[in-house]
């Protein structure tokens, strides 16, 4: 089994978003630059550089809603080995690549897709099983 390692969630107001979840459950948040979207990293959990310290455990963060309504909803990403092995098993059980394989610097490559019944999921291949990932990872993202 493949598990869920990240979520993410849309924000009209990204400060009124950091603002309840740290209130009502204690979250801490980080806030990036635009060279990684203005994306808030949320940390959820006790963690280290690692990620999350208890098995099981998941971070994630917010992002800037728009006017796109297939990104619009809340998603989970599922950690996988060889992101191009995975694409291909998610095409062939009737699901669709949406957009291309993407380098997160220092995350690894990341991948969305769209389940037979239409919800949103990412997929991403850690940092540390890039060596795994062919010479041109666009090739087989759509």
């Amino acid at each position: 089994m493949k598990p869920v390692i990240h979520f993410e969630m849309p924000a009209i107001d990204k400060e009124r978003m950091v603002r309840f979840y740290t209130q009502v459950f204690g979250w801490q948040t980080q806030q990036l630059g635009p060279e990684m979207g203005n994306f808030i990293l949320v940390t959820t959990t006790e963690s280290d550089e690692n990620g999350p310290k208890t098995p099981g455990e998941i971070n994630g963060g917010f992002y800037q809603k728009n006017d796109n309504d297939s990104s619009q909803t809340t998603t989970v990403t599922i950690q996988v080995d060889d992101i191009e092995e995975y694409i291909r098993k998610v095409r062939a059980a009737g699901g669709k690549i949406s957009g291309e394989i993407m380098d997160t610097p220092g995350l690894g490559f990341f991948a969305s897709f769209f389940d037979p019944e239409g919800n949103r999921v990412n997929m991403l291949q850690p940092a540390n099983d890039k060596t795994k990932m062919g010479d041109n990872p666009e090739s087989s993202s759509n």
